[in-house]
């Protein structure tokens, strides 16, 4: 048996180690694996495909980042192509990528990445590859799976930004804006709202009023609390507003989001009186070493991936379902989506504690 490893899409802490508990595995069954760089780009011949050894990961486990390298730019099926004029052309380059991972004995692909790696994995099956996927995204907006590994590690970086965050606005009373990752979906700003003791959470999932806000700032100072931590997801928007957006998207990308701090802190100063600053996480909640949960649960994934080959669970996800690790087929996964509760457990608690979603 011959599989390969890919990792697609936005990078999240613990890529490493499910691709060391994947090589690690494979290899205790006297398998050969091999490693496709930058997503899919390697068997299309824009980058290698190279042989994973126990050296290969040996000592990678806690490293952030992916070995093998990502790009949320490399569906085989709608491929960037630069045309001589300078124009990007996109072509199906799927057939080339099969007949490439035959002419090197490919078996199967583990296939790491968010809700667009799934979908090409499901065309892949779809045309006769064998693969299995494990999901990945720090957003935890993957269905089906409790978590996600990479999760755990931005909710800790966001925690740890808002500790830091508090003692600087309490010490000039200011009210100060911190906006996190969570186009879609707020699990990051309401886990790190919550345990970093904010005062007021905006999530894509409960449209906010700005009047509502500003209600909650001015609140706090009544009660002598002259400084308030607002946690904003990049995705949350005002009732009846859409997101902003932030900058020119390269070809074959979503539109990036964010942005919705900087007016947002603009409007409360000058509403509220209280001197109001902001500042956008970003990238650094992708980056940095995996904590302990998210490097046992993509150990985990990566040895149930390659349990999931050794079962011949073509087209079908790992997930987390607490305590066991199973396997779902793609298209039940595809088929649902995975959204913060608005009346669910942790919201709930939130405004028990008196936190103020803006509604």
């Amino acid at each position: 048996m011959r599989i390969a490893i890919s990792t697609g899409g936005g990078d999240a802490p613990g890529l490493n180690a499910v691709i060391r508990a994947g090589v690690l595995a494979a290899l205790q069954r006297g398998w050969d694996v091999l490693g496709i760089k930058r997503g899919f780009a390697g068997l299309l011949g824009e980058d290698e495909v190279i042989p994973l050894t126990r050296d290969s990961v040996r000592g990678i486990a806690h490293m952030g980042g992916t070995i093998l390298r990502t790009t949320n730019r490399g569906s085989p099926f709608n491929y960037p192509v630069a045309q001589a004029d300078g124009s990007i052309k996109y072509v199906d380059r799927s057939d080339e990528l099969i007949a490439n991972a035959k002419a090197l004995g490919i078996d199967a692909i583990i296939s790491i990445g968010g809700d667009g790696s799934l979908k090409i994995a499901q065309q892949l099956v779809n045309k006769g590859m064998k693969v299995v996927c494990v999901p990945k995204t720090i957003d935890n907006d993957v269905p089906c799976t409790i978590n996600t590994f990479g999760f755990d590690t931005a909710v800790s970086t966001v925690v740890e930004a808002l500790d830091k965050l508090h003692t600087t606005a309490e010490s000039h009373d200011r009210v100060m804006l911190i906006e996190v990752m969570g186009r879609d979906a707020g699990f990051i700003a309401l886990y790190a709202g919550v345990a970093g003791t904010a005062d007021i959470v905006l999530i894509p999932e409960i449209p906010f009023s700005v009047d509502k806000v500003c209600e909650a700032v001015v609140a706090r100072e009544r009660s002598g609390r002259r400084f308030s931590i607002v946690v904003v997801a990049e995705g949350a928007a005002p009732v009846g507003g859409s997101t902003s957006i932030i900058g020119e998207s390269l070809p074959g990308q979503a539109k990036r989001v964010g942005g919705v701090v900087e007016p947002l802190a603009r409007i409360i100063q000058e509403r509220t009186g209280k001197e109001t600053r902001s500042l956008i996480l970003g990238h650094l909640q992708r980056g940095g070493q995996p904590t302990g949960y998210d490097r046992l649960l993509s150990t985990r994934f990566g040895g149930a991936a390659v349990r999931a080959i050794e079962e011949e669970k073509w087209g079908h996800m790992v997930a987390l379902q607490s305590p066991h690790i199973v396997f779902v087929p793609i298209p039940e996964v595809l088929s649902s989506e995975k959204r913060v509760d608005p009346d669910g457990d942790i919201v709930t608690t939130a405004r028990e504690m008196g936190i103020s979603f803006g509604d």
